[in-house]
């Protein structure tokens, strides 16, 4: 979902048609995963183009129906978050990433994920998306195909592929635990001023 399916009031019905695609958005997640993981580089491929297109379908029939949900704030950043730690998992079981880059992203995604859970407790949806947290997420997302098709073959041009995805990778993790320590900020600062809200109508 994009900023502007954050500015409408979020209703507490379940089922909805962008639900629904969010939904499978994350059944792709595990489909992807296994491909990658069994060699069949070329259909995780396809898959990753069906998950990544269900991304913007969501946010887009969010705003044309008017049905912005508690439930689709918080499915679609974790979908966003678990198809972008279990694809950089299945590539590491390929041999395409190395396991520190694997352990670090996994532990951003992880401490972000409960920020969300807990923020919803205080009625907040998924915070404002930086400009650092976009371009970390692009850099990764388009690495992770580049790490794919650079597994299909074993010419100079997969091997140059590879060395790029890895530096891409490298790049991309950097940016996306500064945006990570950005996010924190913001919503500790937010439950904070939610504690402080309460403590004051006491």
């Amino acid at each position: 979902m994009t900023d502007e399916t954050l500015l409408l009031k979020p209703s507490n019905r379940i089922i909805t048609w962008p639900n629904f695609v969010s939904l499978i958005r994350l059944l792709t997640i595990p489909l992807i995963a296994i491909q990658i993981t069994q060699g069949h580089l070329f259909i995780g491929l396809i898959v990753l183009a069906i998950s990544a297109l269900t991304d913007g379908i969501d946010g887009f029939l969010a705003r044309r129906l008017n049905q912005i949900t508690k439930l689709g704030q918080i499915l679609d950043p974790i979908a966003d978050r678990l198809l972008i730690v279990s694809s950089i998992l299945a590539l590491g079981f390929a041999g395409f990433l190395p396991w520190w880059f694997i352990i670090v992203v996994g532990l951003r995604d992880f401490i972000l994920g409960v920020q969300i859970i807990v923020l919803a407790q205080y009625d907040y949806g998924p915070l404002p998306v930086h400009f650092v947290g976009k371009t970390a997420t692009a850099m990764i997302m388009t690495d992770i195909p580049v790490l794919m098709i650079s597994g299909m073959g074993q010419s100079w041009i997969f091997n140059a592929l590879e060395n790029f995805g890895v530096a891409l990778a490298i790049w991309g993790v950097a940016l996306y635990w500064v945006a990570g320590v950005i996010y924190i900020k913001q919503g500790m600062r937010l439950i904070r001023q939610a504690h402080e809200e309460k403590r004051d109508g006491e």
